[in-house]
């Protein structure tokens, strides 16, 4: 296989020396070979315009081709061809007419229950997981063993998940190959907190021909959530309790698309009605060298723009509380990651990362995205201020019209 992507690759592949532009196949030439089998991109999918938003305020179509070079840029953008209804509503609402704001507990106030739970987070599981998860060649949403990769992690969830009979597990099909994955905790009210990582990667050059192991990008917040999510359940049955509220973990597919998994979903729970109270991205967790090397602590980054500043200002708390490494707060522009699908269906949302924007991981979207870049450590940190969330946020007493109450 190595050989044959790297003679394919000379065949294809024509580098600038002076400017380090890339010539990108024909769709007559592209071919996927992580099947097994070559696949021939058709012209029509390849030169199909895509409708995307860049900001709350610019929209443009553009073809595939572009969006890549977009990312290669450095663009963020939602990709809403499929999904131009998402939010309409929300957007469209009088003052009058709006959802009343969420509000949350002024404190963490499940210590006894979650410091406990926090000890049993353990890092050699989060490291044999995203072990396993690296090793398909790529899990672009595309591919065959992005497919793959993604009928695996179902597998590894319900090795838990069936413990608990309530748990509605269930793979969210979607008109492309890779399926995202809902793993629902039934609470005593419908409000719900969800739980976010995607679990695609991509390889920006070619991503249909080039290896992605997407170790950070997100296989790390995949096992992160993946570990808080087994510790949670396994509390649950062993103690019989139930929470408050529902709460749901999501991992999805093909984010580096366009967000399109994402949307998928939270359009049908816009659709559907769905009260969705919080809902936490974790994108990349677990790589802190850059912020080591330039003498920084090590910290838990909190993305300040786009999100909910309520549901962000209870993070900042959750992560005092629970975890051993400050925060720091950051950016990282508009539709960074799948929080801005949940915030555009009028949901409230915020999003961690492992560092400062700036310090984070520079190997992503390429061959180089490997575990031996990262700290389990960190991740850990992460999957303390995940299960901490969640059992807050799951046992927290939400009023009928979106506000906090103490129950005496």
């Amino acid at each position: 296989m190595k050989s044959l992507i790297s003679y394919s690759l000379l065949s294809l592949v024509s580098v600038s020396r002076l400017t380090g532009a890339i010539t990108i196949p024909s769709p007559e030439q592209e071919r996927v070979f992580v099947t097994g089998k070559s696949r021939e991109i058709s012209t029509q999918e390849a030169l199909e315009k895509r409708l995307i938003h860049l900001s709350p305020t610019e929209t443009k179509w553009v073809t595939e081709d572009e969006k890549l070079e977009l990312k290669r840029q450095g663009f963020n953008f939602m990709d809403i061809t499929d999904y131009q209804h998402l939010g309409y509503e929300n957007a469209f609402r009088t003052a009058s007419q709006k959802k009343p704001a969420i509000e949350y507990p002024p404190q963490p106030g499940q210590q006894k229950t979650v410091k406990p739970l926090l000890e049993k987070l353990d890092k050699k599981t989060m490291q044999s997981n995203l072990e396993t998860f690296t090793s398909f060649y790529t899990r672009y949403a595309k591919s065959d063993t992005g497919r793959q990769s993604s009928e695996w992690l179902l597998k590894r969830i319900n090795e838990t998940a069936h413990l608990l009979p309530s748990i509605e597990l269930k793979p969210f099909p979607h008109t492309w190959i890779q399926s995202s994955i809902i793993a629902k905790i039934p609470g005593k009210t419908e409000k719900t907190v969800v739980i976010g990582a995607h679990q695609d990667s991509i390889n920006l050059f070619l991503p249909s021909i080039l290896a992605a192991p997407g170790a950070d990008d997100d296989g790390s917040g995949t096992v992160t959530i993946l570990e808080a999510f087994c510790v949670l359940v396994t509390h649950l049955v062993k103690t019989g309790e139930q929470l408050e509220n529902t709460v749901e973990f999501h991992w999805y597919s093909a984010e580096e698309l366009g967000l399109w998994g994402s949307q998928a979903i939270f359009s049908s729970y816009e659709k559907e009605g769905r009260e969705v109270v919080a809902m936490l991205q974790q994108d990349m967790t677990g790589f802190v060298r850059k912020t080591l090397d330039a003498g920084k602590p090590e910290s838990v980054g909190v993305i300040t723009d786009y999100v909910d500043p309520a549901l962000t200002e209870f993070i900042k708390k959750i992560i005092t509380e629970y975890c051993d490494i400050p925060y720091v707060l950051t950016q990282c522009g508009y539709a960074c990651s799948d929080h801005a699908s949940a915030s555009k269906a009028g949901y409230p949302s915020a999003f961690v990362i492992e560092s400062a924007f700036s310090d984070s991981d520079n190997h992503i979207h390429t061959t180089e995205d490997k575990i031996e870049h990262l700290s389990f450590d960190h991740m850990l940190q992460h999957a303390k201020l995940t299960l901490g969330l969640a059992y807050e946020l799951g046992q927290a007493q939400f009023g009928d019209k979106g506000g906090y109450s103490v129950e005496l």
